[in-house]
């Protein structure tokens, strides 16, 4: 019993309409040599026969994938994953695929990832790092062979290579200040790591505004860790355990407020009352808290869009392209934290 055939090629459609191989190929690829009824018929055919294209064949022979690695610190995370969609659908309209990836804020993950992602001759790639992420050489690695990179919100410092981010030191000195004319003193902070970007720039936006404005920066309020929610949990519980509990406290991240909010409704501090929070982001989940907390908006609408429009000017350049910082300004969304002291 003879083996059944189970993929459609461009031959058998070809062979179909007694037409050339080369006909159906130009044919299913909108190319301008065939007629509009001719195109026409051949793709009601292929669509009949069930063909699905051979894209790795393709591009094979076109020496391009028109795929785009995105990879992405963490997925559970509303920021991320509304750049994610955009950066989606804006692939969708230019004709690329995206291919996702999770470092999990593992620095191996995300190693490997980059590794796979070459592999896999992606076109370009998206990263925002993971809160890990110190070893550059994979970075340079893929600089060296010419495989165009953007990195979004999470950088590495280095201008050889190309990047979108918030303006984060102008965004943090935007809260504090908030936070000083509401009539607070003593406002701490729970920060990102220093070696990551956001972390570090919000950090200096804190010290800044407390500066200019003489208000001492009390250092045992100021804990650095982790973006997540368990890590604000944790240095909440740090701060209480300690009795070092400032007014106010401006966090690096809303996961890491929404990990305050949770620990101090843990130990019966109500907010604003008790202690006030103002943070850095905004998540779909702020909707249900009460109070609803103020924050520095994140202009997600803008960073996938211009980390898209990027990385396809650099594919398209080659090595013509020259490395471009792209700086995003943030407002400051005022709800019911961080109001008036009475």
């Amino acid at each position: 019993m003879s083996k059944k055939k189970t993929q459609i090629t461009l031959q058998d459609i070809a062979d179909k309409l007694n037409v050339t191989k080369v006909t159906v190929s130009k044919a299913l690829r909108n190319h301008p040599d065939i007629s509009d009824s001719t195109a026409k018929l051949i793709k009601k055919t292929a669509d009949k026969m069930g063909y699905i294209p051979n894209f790795a064949a393709r591009n094979l022979s076109a020496k391009k994938t028109s795929t785009i690695g995105v990879i992405v610190p963490v997925i559970a995370n509303s920021f991320f994953a509304q750049i994610i969609d955009s950066i989606y659908n804006c692939a969708f309209d230019s004709d690329y695929d995206i291919i996702l990836a999770v470092s999990q804020e593992d620095s191996e993950k995300e190693k490997k990832h980059l590794e796979t992602m070459l592999a896999m001759r992606v076109d370009g790639i998206i990263i925002s790092v993971c809160e890990k992420s110190e070893n550059h050489n994979t970075f340079l690695k893929i600089k060296s062979l010419g495989v165009p990179i953007v990195f979004f919100d999470r950088t590495i410092e280095d201008d050889n290579f190309s990047s979108v981010t918030i303006n984060n030191v102008q965004g943090a000195y935007k809260a504090v200040v908030k936070a000083i004319e509401s009539g607070y003193k003593s406002i701490g902070h729970i920060g990102g790591w220093q070696n990551i970007n956001i972390g570090r720039d919000r950090y200096a936006g804190y010290k800044e505004a407390l500066r200019k404005h003489k208000i001492h920066l009390n250092k045992k309020h100021v804990i650095f860790g982790g973006f997540g929610e368990d890590d604000g949990y944790k240095a909440f519980m740090e701060l209480y355990s300690k009795q070092n509990l400032p007014d106010i406290l401006f966090t690096v991240t809303f996961p890491v407020a929404l990990g305050v909010y949770n620990a101090a409704k843990e130990v019966g501090l109500k907010i604003p009352k008790d202690i006030d929070v103002i943070t850095f982001g905004q998540s779909s989940i702020n909707r249900f808290l009460k109070p609803k907390l103020s924050y520095v908006d994140l202009q997600t609408n803008d960073i996938g869009p211009k980390t898209f429009e990027l990385i396809l000017e650099h594919i398209r350049s080659g090595k013509k392209f020259a490395p471009k910082k792209i700086e995003i300004d943030t407002d400051l969304v005022m709800n019911e934290t961080c109001i008036k002291k009475i």
